[in-house]
């Protein structure tokens, strides 16, 4: 999927486990099908999964990150409703592999892009539970880092502008850029909460029609309070999408505002993963209709 991306193999695995983590040596290891696009992962026997960074950093650097997700990802277990994985231990370099590397907990369930919540009332309240309950959380004083998405929405031009020159060919370009010179200008006026920050539904665990977990947690922190209202367009029908909007008592601003932040998030997967990760770019055309499908 990435120019610079580091392929792992089950054999490289298990050699880091039985040199870094001998009390896990035997588990079965099994790479797990997915449409992720930032590690791979690998089920470590029936109660652990093990994260490898995709795109190859500095050691040091991806160690920081590792880091700064696993802190990330316990203060999340802490609030969080539903249950989400919980970090384990954090590994090294080694056996081919160049960087650091990450354990977690394993949870049941299935993904939302293999199990279809989209139409279930009572999964978009169940979202907006979740959502709620790290709004609550409070943010202890800190702010957006400025990085990614969920903080000003113009910040995003240039790349707004790569995305349409990219996917000339792709998509309607001349209506989408309409779209955004609207959602562009959309003011902040809430201050930030906590957000999980990449409610896509290769992130969220499916049973039933019910919200089972939660994955990817290494990125919950403050943001635009609009931020996870992505979860709206990438998941959700017109109805459940509603129910989610009232539950959370959304004003017309913040829900623009979640809008925007699908937008953006969507003409990005559309172009870059159409050839290395068909799943993601479909799930961004889906997003664009369903924005595109919404009243005004």
């Amino acid at each position: 999927m990435h120019g610079d991306q580091v392929d792992v193999t089950t054999d490289i695995v298990a050699t880091l486990i039985q040199e870094q983590f001998p009390q896990w040596t035997g588990k079965a290891i099994r790479l797990l099908s997915s449409t992720g696009t930032v590690h791979t992962v690998f089920r470590v026997g029936d109660d652990l999964s093990a994260r490898f960074p995709l795109r190859l950093t500095d050691a040091a650097e991806a160690l920081a990150v590792l880091e700064g997700e696993a802190r990330a990802s316990a203060e999340l277990a802490r609030v969080s409703r539903f249950p989400v994985p919980e970090p384990v231990a954090i590994g090294k370099p080694g056996a081919g592999y160049p960087m650091p590397w990450s354990v977690q907990t394993w949870l049941p369930g299935t993904v939302a892009v293999d199990a279809d919540p989209s139409g279930s009332d009572a999964f978009a309240r169940d979202l907006a539970a979740f959502i709620a309950a790290l709004r609550d959380a409070g943010t202890r004083g800190r702010r957006f880092s400025g990085e990614n998405r969920g903080g000003v929405l113009a910040h995003h031009d240039d790349w707004m502008a790569k995305c349409f020159e990219e996917s000339e060919g792709l998509l309607d370009v001349p209506r989408l850029r309409q779209v955004w010179t609207h959602l562009r200008k959309l003011p902040r006026t809430a201050p930030d909460v906590m957000s999980h920050g990449d409610l896509i539904p290769g992130n969220v665990l499916v049973t039933g029609d019910r919200l089972s977990g939660v994955l990817d947690t290494g990125g919950f922190g403050p943001a635009d309070p609009a931020l996870d209202l992505v979860s709206a367009w990438h998941l959700l029908q017109p109805g459940p999408r509603d129910v989610l909007r009232r539950t959370l008592a959304s004003d017309d601003l913040e829900w623009e505002r979640g809008k925007a932040w699908a937008f953006e998030q969507a003409m990005g997967v559309v172009w870059y993963y159409a050839e290395s990760n068909p799943a993601m770019s479909s799930m961004g055309r889906r997003t664009l209709d369903r924005i595109l499908e919404s009243p005004k």
